[in-house]
């Protein structure tokens, strides 16, 4: 029952952490401490904004409008694609790496350094959409913090501020190459935490929001979610079966039909090796209880344990010695 408390008090904070991974980042472009300046581009629509194509698609009036049914990891523009708000972050991050730059100081070092991130064809474009990012990155830092990050009205509100910020910054294209896949997890995240503090709700009502909240997850999001979190839920599955002594063909089978017969297998040498790993910390536990420290405790050291596992000996018995709760079983 700890355990499970655990596992579920580390899924909550980590759901909170990442609706609003936005709001607890340091404040970007602020000089000497002070406060980021207030962006120069007014709280309208973003079309006298620089770089900004002339047809742009409006974004979604809200933050929870429904999906649009295009695909934010497919794109036929050159500039628009996954991964660009990570170039676009690491050409701000080279930009300012005095830590020092005014947005305005920042936006003429942009100009050096594009070519270094976008290839030619895309540089002036990609070079007025730094800009605006570099505006963007400011009127984000304006936006207030909510007092509690577990409270799912507040996270609420915070995520349609901030989407607010980004109309006035990207058509919807930009949006969906800059954000989308985040939004997709914001909005998913939120779910859940919503579904968790929701005390009205029975354990059934429960069950079938949160399968709900999984379907209304695009595809690609939940393979990725997935991915991310397998070998937590294979951790934790593995921890189950030690402390119950399952033995090798449950696990084998409870195994392949989850993960495939192959990871079955990968993950049954991972238990022997486990096993082998447990077995000479026994053997050196008792020698050194034994023998004391001395030149045959350090002979048998060198025996028993690679150079590279020599490094983790010491934290390993100290580790046994912690009581359940604080070793995590």
């Amino acid at each position: 029952m700890k355990r499970s408390r655990a596992f579920a008090g580390v899924a909550l904070a980590t759901t909170t952490a990442a609706v609003v991974w936005w709001l607890g980042a340091p404040h970007f472009l602020s000089v000497d401490g002070a406060e980021p300046r207030q962006a120069q581009v007014s709280a309208t629509a973003p079309t006298a904004s620089p770089g900004l194509r002339s047809s742009p698609r409006p974004m979604d009036s809200s933050f929870f409008a429904a999906r649009r049914a295009a695909s934010p990891d497919q794109s036929a523009d050159p500039l628009l694609v996954h991964g660009l708000r990570d170039t676009l972050e690491a050409l701000l991050m080279e930009a300012q790496a005095d830590d020092t730059a005014d947005p305005a100081t920042l936006k003429q070092r942009l100009a050096g350094l594009v070519g270094k991130h976008f290839p030619a064809a895309l540089a002036t474009r990609a070079l007025a959409l730094a800009g605006r990012y570099v505006d963007y990155r400011v009127a984000l830092g304006q936006l207030r913090t909510p007092q509690d990050l577990t409270d799912p009205g507040a996270l609420r509100e915070s995520l349609e501020a901030r989407h607010k910020v980004r109309q006035q910054f990207f058509d919807g294209d930009e949006y969906d190459a800059l954000f989308a896949r985040e939004a997709d997890l914001d909005r998913y995240t939120l779910a859940r935490l919503e579904i968790a503090r929701n005390t009205q709700l029975t354990p059934e009502q429960r069950t079938q929001a949160l399968r709900d909240a999984d379907n209304e997850l695009p595809e690609a999001r939940r393979t990725e979610r997935l991915a991310a979190t397998e070998h937590l839920t294979a951790a934790a599955q593995t921890a189950a079966f030690n402390a119950q002594n399952t033995d090798e063909r449950t696990r084998h089978a409870a195994r392949s039909t989850q993960y495939g017969e192959a990871a079955a297998h990968a993950m049954a040498q991972l238990d022997r090796d486990e096993q082998h790993w447990q077995q000479r910390l026994d053997q050196y536990s008792q020698a050194r209880t034994q023998q004391g420290d001395g030149a045959a405790l350090q002979q048998l050291r060198q025996q028993l344990f690679s150079a590279e596992e020599q490094q983790r000996i010491d934290a390993a018995l100290a580790l046994r010695q912690l009581p359940p709760a604080a070793s995590g079983s």
